[in-house]
C-alpha cells in the first residue's frame, strides 16, 4: 500500500513538471525536464507505442514485465544521444509510425514471443523513438534534465500500460484476453492511419 502510494504521489508531481515549466519562462535544467517530459505526451504515435510495451510486457509476464519496459527506456535514451549530437538516422518517423503497427499486432495476436526477441523488437524501434526526442530538443534545454524528462515520462507510458493489462485481466480469463487482443488491435488500426497520414 505505501509503495502504491509513493508511486502516485511520484506521478502527480512529474506531471506537475511540464506545466511549471510552461507557466514560468525558464532555461536549463528546468526549461529541460519539461520539454522532455511533455514530448512523448504530445505525439499519439509515441503514446501508442509506449502503452503497447506495457501491455505486451504484461502479455507476457514474468521477467519481460520489467525487462521490455527496461530495455525500451535504455536504448530510446542511447537513441536520444544520437539525435541530440545531430547524428542522422534514416526513416525514424516511419520507424515510429511502424512501432505502434507492430507492437500492436503483436499484442493482438498474442504471439508468445521469448524475451530475448520480444526485447530485441522492443529496442530497435526505442531507438527511432529515442531519436525523434533528442533531434528536437529546444536550444536553451539542459542535455541531461531533457532526457530524464522523456524517459521519466516513456516509463510512465510503460506502466500505463502495465496497468492496463492487469485492469483487463481482472475481468476474466476470456473476456480479459479478447479485450486485450482488440486493445493491440486499435493501435494497430490507428498504426497504419498514422503511416498513411490520415491521424
Amino acid at each position: 500500500m505505501r509503495q502504491s502510494i509513493k508511486r502516485v504521489l511520484l506521478a502527480v508531481a512529474a506531471a506537475a513538471v511540464p506545466a511549471a515549466a510552461y507557466a514560468h519562462p525558464a532555461i536549463g535544467e528546468a526549461a529541460g525536464l519539461g520539454h522532455g517530459f511533455a514530448h512523448p505526451m504530445t505525439g499519439l504515435d509515441h503514446i501508442l507505442a509506449m502503452v503497447m510495451v506495457g501491455v505486451l510486457a504484461f502479455q507476457l509476464g514474468g521477467r519481460a514485465t520489467w525487462l521490455l519496459p527496461t530495455t525500451f527506456v535504455l536504448v530510446m535514451a542511447a537513441g536520444g544521444m544520437l539525435g541530440m549530437a545531430g547524428i542522422n538516422l534514416p526513416f525514424v518517423e516511419l520507424g515510429i509510425a511502424l512501432s505502434v503497427v507492430v507492437l500492436g499486432a503483436v499484442v493482438a495476436l498474442n504471439i508468445k514471443a521469448p524475451v530475448a526477441a520480444a526485447m530485441a523488437i522492443v529496442g530497435f524501434f526505442a531507438i527511432f523513438h529515442g531519436h525523434a526526442h533528442g533531434s528536437e530538443m529546444p536550444e536553451n534545454a539542459a542535455g541531461l534534465a531533457y532526457a530524464i524528462g522523456f524517459m521519466t515520462a516513456t516509463a510512465m507510458l510503460h506502466v500505463a500500460g502495465l496497468a492496463l493489462g492487469f485492469a483487463i485481466g481482472r475481468g476474466g480469463e476470456r473476456s480479459g484476453f479478447l479485450a486485450t487482443r482488440l486493445a493491440g488491435g486499435i493501435a494497430t488500426i490507428a498504426g497504419v492511419g498514422i503511416l498513411a497520414g490520415l491521424i
